[in-house]
């Protein structure tokens, strides 16, 4: 009869994963060793060879390995309901609820002083400026209001390609996202609580990242919703946004007409 196996600690997870990057990551039985009688799998040769040099560093001793918390991935398209899943998840499970693209506008904000993207440049700002030869006539813009608008924002490389990624979904590259991403796994107080990650990875490169990284989320779901039920959601909102859009238009060029007649007077 063939003798029966008895894992280690971590069971089919790999121990050092666990050890210095707090996640599960499943082990391989190419890269299995064993240590007192116990079977132990790794997710790469290099981690095996790095247990057995020490092993007693990623064992068990007077008491249980500690497991780490939830972490899920949340996907879907645009208007898919993410977010609204996300924050019910998060205040049932008691985990962070990080909303990613929302976490990349707020790293860019303090210097582009709104949000940019698709969603939010329909509203061209630079269509509703007063002209220069008119700005001593309008007593809604302050000088203060007026300096501001001339000094150019200097954004980093850094922000240039979160900003590039928000306007036109360029792939944010990985030194960006080692800036980012990797302390939800390993810092505090996301690394003893855990979070649902909503809306990312977007991509496969995003998730060949992940994997390279040894970021594994426990579990990672997907939504999916006919587009029907997305354009209900949607478009009313769109809608109010374009009347809104066109009350301001209308209002600017009242303005315009006026502050004119004011400099012939």
């Amino acid at each position: 009869k063939q003798k029966k196996r008895h894992m280690g600690d971590t069971k089919h997870f790999c121990p050092v994963s666990l050890k210095e990057n707090f996640v599960l990551y499943p082990g391989l039985q190419e890269h299995a060793a064993k240590y007192k009688e116990k079977i132990y799998y790794f997710s790469t040769s290099e981690f095996r060879d790095k247990f057995l040099k020490n092993p007693e560093e990623y064992v068990a001793h007077k008491e249980p390995l500690q497991a780490p918390p939830l972490r899920v991935c949340l996907l879907g398209i645009h208007g898919a309901g993410k977010s609204t899943c996300a924050r019910q998840i998060a205040d049932k499970l008691g985990i962070f609820h990080i909303q990613f693209e929302e976490y990349l506008q707020e790293l860019i904000l303090p210097k582009t002083k709104k949000k940019v993207g698709p969603s939010f440049d329909e509203d061209h700002e630079d269509d509703n400026k007063i002209p220069e030869e008119l700005e001593d006539f309008s007593q809604t813009m302050t000088k203060t209001e007026t300096e501001k608008r001339k000094q150019e924002v200097q954004l980093t490389d850094e922000e240039e390609a979160i900003k590039a990624n928000l306007m036109d979904s360029m792939d944010l590259p990985p030194k960006v996202l080692d800036k980012i991403v990797p302390d939800w796994w390993k810092k505090e107080p996301f690394r003893s609580t855990g979070f649902i990650l909503d809306g990312f990875p977007r991509t496969s490169d995003e998730a060949r990242y992940l994997s390279e990284r040894g970021l594994c989320p426990d579990v990672a779901v997907y939504i999916q919703v006919e587009e029907d039920d997305i354009l209900d959601r949607l478009l009313p909102l769109r809608l109010k946004n374009w009347k809104d859009r066109r009350r301001k238009k209308k209002e600017y060029k009242k303005k315009l007409k006026e502050l004119k007649a004011k400099k012939r007077v």
